[in-house]
This record gives structure tokens, C-alpha cells and sequence, in this order.
């Protein structure tokens, strides 16, 4: 006998994250095409829109990647952004508070997207357990 069954209900497991290398594999492959397009379009004289342009991509990433993907995604897209974003192109160099600045905002993106995607499966997961009649689950709001 067949037996009919929703495919909607049960409990959802939480979404592994992406490995880390196929995030910075995205990185990679993502800053070269952001920074050149940005070359392309605008001109390399425009390196806060190449910065803007690779902010969202780590942030993006980070929607699927893990904590500890966030530097190594904030490394590459700084690395081509300062080789190829800012004339001289293809020297990388260092101007003190110029590059950390743009590090600590490619970081700060990077985690930015991973704690909106943590904070999004966290609500999504209270939502799968609160019991049908809207009500939280018993012991739920107890501190």
C-alpha cells in the first residue's frame, strides 16, 4: 500500500558550511574578475570602488563559508586589489593605513556575511521547533 507523506515536514538539518578552499577558490577567482572589470569599466584610479566591489563579494562568500575562512578571503581580495586596483599595477605594496584599512573592511565583510548567514539558520531553526500552536517549546524561555 502507498502511503502518502509531505516532503514539508519533519526537521530540517542546519546547512553545512562550504569548505574552506572552495571559498577562497571563490575569492580567488571572484577578486580577479571584480578588480578587472572594475579596471575595465571605471580605470584603475578608482580603488574604492574595486574595494566596495570586493567588499560585497566577502561578504557574499561569507553566507557560506566559516569563521575561519574570513581571513584567507580577506587576504586574496586585498592582494588584487593592490596589485591590480591601484596604480602601479602588478607591484603589491604597503601604505600603513591605507592597507589596513582596506583589510579590516574586507574582514569586517567577510564576517559580516558569516554572522548574518549563522543569525538567519539559528532564527530558521527556533522557527522549526516552536510547537504548532505558537507557543515556544517547553523550557525555551527559561534563563
Amino acid at each position: 500500500m502507498i502511503e502518502w507523506v509531505s516532503l514539508g515536514k519533519g526537521a530540517k538539518p542546519v546547512p553545512r558550511p562550504v569548505p574552506t578552499r572552495l571559498v577562497w577558490a571563490g575569492a580567488f577567482g571572484g577578486a580577479l574578475v571584480l578588480v578587472a572589470l572594475v579596471n575595465a569599466v571605471v580605470g584603475p584610479d578608482r580603488p574604492f570602488l574595486a574595494l566596495t566591489a570586493l567588499s560585497l563579494l566577502a561578504a557574499f562568500l561569507g553566507l557560506g563559508a566559516r569563521f575561519s575562512a574570513a581571513p584567507g578571503t580577506a587576504v586574496l581580495c586585498w592582494l588584487f586589489l593592490n596589485a591590480f586596483g591601484v596604480p602601479p599595477e602588478g607591484t603589491l605594496t604597503w601604505t600603513g593605513s591605507r592597507d589596513t584599512f582596506w583589510l579590516a573592511c574586507l574582514l569586517t565583510a567577510a564576517l559580516v556575511g558569516t554572522v548574518l548567514a549563522r543569525v538567519r539558520h539559528a532564527r530558521a531553526a527556533y522557527r522549526r521547533l516552536v510547537t504548532p500552536s505558537g507557543g515556544a517549546p517547553e523550557g525555551a524561555g527559561d534563563a
